[in-house]
Formats: structure tokens, sequence, C-alpha cells
């Protein structure tokens, strides 16, 4: 009998990844497959775990050759695949336990060609967060598409997050390019060819980033890569002109924001002799990329394509060298125009004494002079929210004379509200801060029907007026109730905040830790027949009978090992399981609590988090060292949280890894242990002077992991430093 799904795992040197990468292989709930291991002449103790695998698992079978390549060796590995289903997995990645489940099932419903899930990215330093170029292809599940029906598809270049008939690959007949980047010329053509294709917005794969920056993706600067990476995209812009021109919009400008950028970026660090070689390259991509594509860019990359048409290798060096030292996210400042006062015109390296660049490269579009303004503090005070953050126009100065208008839009209604300009830690001479204040009184007068509220920044800088829906920043704001309703401060999707009007919807009041139980009570909405609290995960919900009582409140007890389930945790590398409460179709509100509430159960804990839109989730996960509380005095952070038994919590230290090394320089916290508590303390101050240091709190060898409640104070500036969250995980940054 063959298997249903062949997964074909080339390996190479990777022995500190491959028994992760196989034993989120062997977890897999989807039993019927086989694992095809190819040595590719790897030359560290890799082939020991593939070879222990093998002989623990008979799914797992072993093929061994000499170093080729990994498009080679997929080939390779398809060759000995059996299975009437065909996948890819790299050696250092991770599978979550259900992705071939979800997978498969979705191409037995719909008999599509292939089927592919959303992928996280994950690593130490960073956490596990959404992977930037699967973030709109595998938004929303959309079964038996296309992609001339759907072309967010044109740009979903990796092999790895599907799983292919193989009929359909063999039909093809595919074969992986001697090169690397060799996933997407495949991929592509595989979207063209297929009948229909199954995009699941469920993640079904983890995509290391290392901190080394080893992996084929992070060499992106050495000069083969950048030659492979050209060559792949020659064969995908071959294929688009050939197959599908109604593609070239979505394929050129990926290929020029990403693969031109990364060719370009290169001049900041090339050996003078693979300049020339560079140069032909840059050449070569931009060549091919449409006009009108490399025409609507930004300024700076417009002065970066010129360079490279004209051959100014010493203003490609400079301009690299100035985005690599963060020139970009600075905002460079503009220079008006000597004879044309109401046109402006960037100031980057090159702008005034490269003889001979047009003017139109440098001149600013009105778009670039965009209101950047965005709240990073939010507080509820007894008559009012106070917003603080900062606004200024891109590329214009913040001078003493721009002003600052802020006011609240609810449908056709303006109010105006008062603005204060203050001053930003760090932020040197410029006043670019304010703080606004959005009276109770004012949303408590919001019609019920009007469901949210915006508000619009407005600034004159000189000459320059510009107006911006206000962004928000912190990632997990607080809500108050003010009257009948909920007020909910909320990041969109495009990043603005909106202040949410929320009535009617099922509470969460309270929750207490009761022996091995969780014991949530609540607020029904009026109305609710629902009798069971349903927790939903990727795979499968857990139901918890629900307690109503005459006056609209209820009670659910959710015995804790009905939830615990350590070996099949949904995030393969953090261990974790995110489960989402819901009575009927109504989530939960959290209206009754400030901080987390935890139940240990073996090595495992249950814990109460929030959801950026103060929601209930529930996490399962291992009891590891987790932050509850951050408090800032001057220079001083002090991190804090529970204690669980067996775990060491002795050594807690902010690191921060050397570039392209897994090699790294720690600071180790004051410690202070107490019964139940964990605190640790850090002088930042005392931190070695570095530049553009980033440090991550990590407990071990792993990074803490912060509860949702403590991230409501976040981003905070402190002198020289930035505090911030990435995907859960404690950030110092140096500012």
């Amino acid at each position: 009998m063959f298997p249903r799904l062949s997964i074909v795992v080339p390996y190479y040197d990777v022995e500190r990844y491959l028994a992760a990468c196989l034993d989120s292989l062997a977890r897999q709930t989807f039993r019927d497959f086989e694992v095809v291991l190819v040595d590719d002449g790897s030359r560290d103790g890799s082939a020991e775990i593939a070879r222990a695998f093998c002989a623990a698992d008979p799914r797992f079978r072993l093929v061994t050759s000499a170093n080729q390549g990994l498009g080679p060796a997929r080939n390779l590995g398809v060759e000995h695949a059996q299975g009437e289903y065909l996948t890819f997995v790299d050696s250092d990645d991770l599978v979550p336990r259900h992705a071939y489940e979800m997978l498969i099932r979705s191409l037995d419903r719909t008999s599509s060609s292939l089927a592919g899930g959303n992928a996280r990215r994950f690593n130490n330093t960073a956490g596990v967060r959404q992977s930037y170029v699967h973030r709109f292809a595998f938004a929303a599940d959309r079964p038996a598409t296309h992609v001339l029906e759907f072309p967010g598809l044109a740009i979903d270049r990796m092999v790895w997050n599907k799983v292919y008939r193989r009929r359909f690959w063999d039909q093809f007949a595919y074969r992986f390019p001697a090169i690397r980047y060799e996933d997407y010329p495949v991929t592509l053509k595989a979207h063209l060819d297929a009948v229909t294709v199954d995009c699941l917005a469920a993640p079904t794969y983890y995509w290391r980033e290392r901190e080394s920056g080893e992996s084929i993706t992070q060499q992106k600067f050495v000069f083969g890569n950048l030659e492979d990476r050209v060559v792949s995209a020659e064969m995908v812009l071959d294929m688009v002109d050939r197959r599908a021109p109604e593609l070239r919009p979505e394929v050129h400008h990926h290929l020029a924001q990403i693969d031109l950028t990364t060719v370009v970026q290169a001049f900041a660090a090339a050996a003078e002799h693979e300049v020339p070689a560079l140069l032909g390259l840059g050449r070569r991509l931009t060549g091919r990329l449409d006009e009108q594509v490399l025409e609507r860019v930004p300024a700076f990359q417009r002065l970066e394509y010129y360079a490279l048409r004209s051959g100014d290798v010493e203003l490609l060096q400079r301009l690299a060298r100035f985005r690599a030292d963060g020139g970009l996210a600075a905002g460079v400042r503009a220079d008006r125009h000597p004879i044309l006062p109401w046109r402006y015109r960037s100031a980057y390296p090159g702008s005034r004494d490269a003889t001979g660049v047009p003017a139109d490269v440098y001149r600013l579009a009105r778009k670039e002079l965009e209101l950047r303004a965005a709240a990073t503090h939010l507080e509820w005070a007894d008559d009012a929210l106070v917003l603080r953050g900062t606004a200024e126009i891109l590329h214009m100065p913040a001078d003493d004379d721009a002003t600052l208008r802020m006011t609240l839009l609810a449908g056709l209604r303006a109010t105006p509200l008062r603005v204060r300009r203050i001053p930003v830690p760090g932020g040197g001479e410029r006043v670019t801060g304010f703080e606004t204040r959005v009276p109770r009184s004012v949303l408590a007068a919001i019609p019920r029907q009007r469901g949210s509220v915006r508000l619009m920044a407005t600034m004159r800088s000189g000459p320059v007026r510009r107006r911006s829906l206000l962004g928000l920043q912190t990632l997990y704001p607080v809500g108050a109730r003010i009257g009948d309703a909920w007020f909910q401060p909320a990041r969109a999707p495009d990043g603005r905040m909106q202040l949410r009007r929320i009535a009617g919807e099922a509470e969460l009041t309270g929750a207490v830790a009761d022996g091995d139980a969780l014991v949530l009570s609540g607020r029904l909405p009026s109305g609710t027949a629902a009798r069971e609290l349903v927790l939903s995960r990727a795979a499968r919900d857990v139901r918890v009978p629900l307690e109503a009582g005459p006056d609209g409140t209820f009670t659910a007890r959710i015995p804790v090992r009905a939830v615990v389930d350590a070996t099949s945790p949904d995030d393969p590398f953090l261990g974790r399981t995110l489960l989402i409460p819901k009575i009927g179709d109504s989530l939960l509100l959290i209206t009754g609590l400030s901080g987390a509430v935890s139940v240990p159960y073996g090595d495992r804990v249950l814990s109460i988090a929030r959801s950026p839109g103060q929601y209930l989730n529930l996490v399962e996960a291992p009891s590891t060292v987790s932050a509850s509380a951050i408090t800032v005095d001057g220079d001083v952070i002090t991190v804090s949280g529970p204690r669980w038994d067996g775990v060491d919590y002795r050594r807690i230290v902010w690191r921060r890894f050397q570039p392209n090394s897994d090699d790294a320089v720690d600071a180790p916290c004051a410690m202070t242990l107490d019964p139940g508590r964990w605190a640790a303390r850090l002088d930042t101050a005392a931190l070695e002077p570095a530049d553009e240091a980033d440090w991550t709190l990590f407990a071990g060898d792993y990074a803490v992991q912060a509860e949702t409640f403590a991230l409501t104070s976040l981003p905070r500036r402190l002198a020289g430093h930035l505090l911030y969250t990435r995907a859960g995980t404690l950030h110092l940054e140096t500012s």
C-alpha cells in the first residue's frame, strides 16, 4: 500500500534544527504519510539524526547523494516519493500538527490541483509572527480559486506551504532548477497550470529565521545568492510575458520592491572586485521591469534606479549605506525648490552634488509629503480618553510654526479636540509629540447606531498642509464603559485607530483559579439561547457547560485537563495553543479583568489572555518563564511574572546577537525571587554602548513571552532606548 502523502525533506548541515523539524512531522494528525529524507552530502551530524528517525519510524526513509543544492535534492526526493499527494519541507522549519490534515481534507473536498496555507515566521528574538509574503494571499479561506481570478497568488513564491496532487505534478513534469530561489518559477507555473487552487487562512507552515543569518534567504547579499535571485526573477518574468501578461503589474511591482531592492542594498558592503558584476546584475533586472512600475516608486528608489542605469557606482554605494544606516527610517528633510517654491526636493545623498541627475529623479511627489500621525499611549482619565503620540509631515521640518489640529469623526459629525504639543524623549530639538483628550461626554453622545469613530489629524508646516486619520501603535489598548456602552480603542487592518462602540455583546467580568479548573463569570446578551461555552482552536473544539443565572449572568467551569494537550500544540515552536471562547456566535469582551489568571497543570499552564480588541482568549502553554508586569522608573526597567514549580528563574538576561551570528552578548538582570513571583531589574545606563542594538529578554535559551495584559503600555520611550514588543517577546532598542 502506497501512502497518501509524500513529504520530501532535503537536508544539508542542519544538525541544530533537523530533529525539531522531523519531530513536527512525526506528530502530524494526518498519519498516512511517508517522509523521504534526502541527505545532500551533509558534513555534520545531520545524517545520524536522520538515521535515528528512520530506525524509530518506518514512515521515514533516507536517500543519499553528493551535494548538488536544494533544487536537485528536491527533484531526487520526488523520484523516490510514492504518495498520492506531494509536499516539501525545508529541514530547519516546522509544520503545525494539523497542517496536512487540513490541506488534504480541503483537496479531497474540492478536487483542486493544489492547496496552500498561511505561513508564520519565527525565531527566538522575534517570536512567531505573520509571514510578510503570505499576508494577503492567505488572509482568508478561498477554496477552488485561481491566480487569474485572484492575482494576489502571483507573489506566492514558496513551494513548502502547499500540498500538490502527484498526478498534477507529474502531468506538468515540474523540476526545480539548480539555483537558489528555485521556488518561485515552479510555484508560479503550478498556479498557472492548476485547474483550481485552495487557499487556507490557517497557518500550515512555520518558516525559521535564523539568528545567525545562515539560511539561503538570509545570505541575501552574497554575490552568488544575488546572481541566482536575478536568474530566478528572469525565469518568472519570462513566464508572465509568455503565459499571463495580465499578472505583470503584481509580479513586476513585487520584484522591484523585494528583489531589485536587495541587489541595490548589496552595494553597501560589496567587495571592490564584485562591484562591476553587481552593477551588471542590477542593470539586467532593472531593464526587465516595466517603466510604469519604476516611475511610481518613491524618490529614493527613483534615485537608486537612475544610479543603476547610469552606472554611477559611487552614488549607489552612498545610497545603500544611507539605507543600511537607517537613514530612510530617520526621515530625510526636504529642500524647497529654489525657483518653484511650491515644489520640494529630496535631500538624499547625491541629490545635490551628482552632476547630470535629472531634477524629476529627486522631486518629491505630493504623496511623499504625507502626514504621519499615530497614538503611542492611551490612558482613561475620569473625564476623557487621553492620547499621546507623534505627528509630523514626512520630510518636512517640525518647527515651532507647525500647527496641529485633531477632530473626532462620527459619520458626518466632526468634533474639534484640544491638542497640546509636547516633546518626545530622544526626539532632539524637534517637537513632534502631541497630547489630545477625547471627553467622555462627547463619546456618550455618539448615536447608538454608530459602530465606531475615528480621529482626523490636520497639520500645516510652512505652505504644506496635510490630513490623515490617526494611526495607533499600541497593540493592546484598554477600553472603558461609558453609559450603557463599552468604548474600545482598536487598531484597524490599515493601521489606523478606531474607537469602537460596543453594546449587547457577551462580557467576561471575572475569572478565578479553583483547583485544577478555571472558572469564568460574566454577562450574557439578552435573548441568548446557547448553554455551552465553545473553545475554538485550529483542529478541534472544546465544549464546556454554561450555567446561566436568571439575571443574565453566567459561569463556566473549565477543567484544565480537558484543554491541556502537550503532544499536539497548534504552535510547534512555542508549544502553545490559542483557544478562542465563544457563546453561540459571540466572542467574550473582557470588561472586568486587568490581568491574567492562570491555572498550572503538571508542566503546562492554562492562562487568560486578551486579543488586541480586548476579547477573551485562552492560551495553553508550557510552564516556562513568562512576564505579567512591566514597570519603568527613569532608566530602570523591571519585568516580573508568576513562578511555576520546576522552572529555573535564577538567570534572566537582556541579550543581543552579534551580526550574522548565533553568538550573543548578555546583560544580566538583578533578580528578586519571592514566593510565587519573580522580578528582573535592569538599569539601561549600564548597558554597553552599541549602535542600533536590539536587546531581547531571555531566560536561558528561550525568549521570555509576555502576557498580553502586560503589553498595554508599550511601546515606551526611555532616554536613548525604545521598549517594545514583537510577537509577545520584549525588546529594548537603542534609539
